[in-house]
Parts: C-alpha cells; structure tokens; sequence
C-alpha cells in the first residue's frame, strides 16, 4: 500500500503549468512538515516534500492554497528519473495530491483576512493544536 497523509505549511504558492499532449493542469508546491519528535536541546526541523497534484485537485491547491497557509495532503509517493540534455540521470521523490484540505483553524483564516475555512468548511479536526489545553469560545463552535 501506498499512502501518504501530510499536513504543513506551504513554502510558496503552487506554481501552475499544463501538458504538451493534453494540456491537463499540473499545481505544484512544497509543504513544510514539522518533525513530530524534537530533542531537548534541538530545535525542531522540518522537511520539505514536494506535492503535485494534477486536473481538479491540482486547481484546487492552485486556486485557493497560498504560501504560509497550513495544509493536508492525502496522496501517493512516487519516483521518476530522467535525462538531461547532457545525458545526466536525475531522480526526483515527489507526493502525487490525491486530496487536498485547508488545515488553518478558521481563527488562524480571519486573522489572516482570508475566509478560506468559513467559505469552503474543510477543515481537518486537531489540525492546529498547539497546546494540551482545550478552549471552546462558543458553543457555535461545537459539532452537536
């Protein structure tokens, strides 16, 4: 099985190209993923995975996603190579977007002036916390 869930913040906005052959939409991006587990002592890391998520999910991302916004990227891992013009083999690892979600809070949305999470309700549940605590502002706010 092949299955990747990731949730981060994007590194700049998707950059937006098409095919030669049948001119399907191609968003490209990186998220940076914070690493679960950090040393005392060491500040905490993060990688940088590429994403590309192609047609309808790939126009989401290119449409709605911008730099700094935290993400959720359900897909695959996959692996090509290539050539170069000077016959230089080149590898690439790169998640293919199968699903795309906002992750921001809808605070994090409005303090930003982005309606994102009011507009469009994906959000995915926990997805900012940050602390133990546990705060409801309002009962608008809970699920029942």
């Amino acid at each position: 099985m092949n299955k990747v869930v990731l949730m981060g913040r994007l590194t700049r906005d998707p950059e937006v190209r098409y095919t030669q052959t049948n001119n399907t939409l191609v968003a490209s991006f990186s998220l940076a993923v914070n690493r679960r587990f950090v040393r005392q002592g060491e500040e905490r890391q993060a990688d940088f995975i590429n994403i590309v998520a192609w047609a309808k999910t790939g126009e989401f991302c290119s449409k709605y996603f911008k730099k700094g916004q935290q993400v959720g990227v359900i897909g695959r891992i996959q692996t090509r190579t290539w050539d170069d013009d000077q016959g230089v083999k080149h590898y690439v690892t790169e998640v293919v977007a199968e699903e795309a979600y906002f992750a921001d809070s809808k605070r994090d949305s409005y303090d930003s002036g982005d309606n994102f999470a009011n507009n469009f309700g994906n959000t995915m549940p926990g997805a900012n916390d940050t602390s133990s605590d546990f705060e409801v502002s309002s009962d608008d706010d809970l699920p029942f």
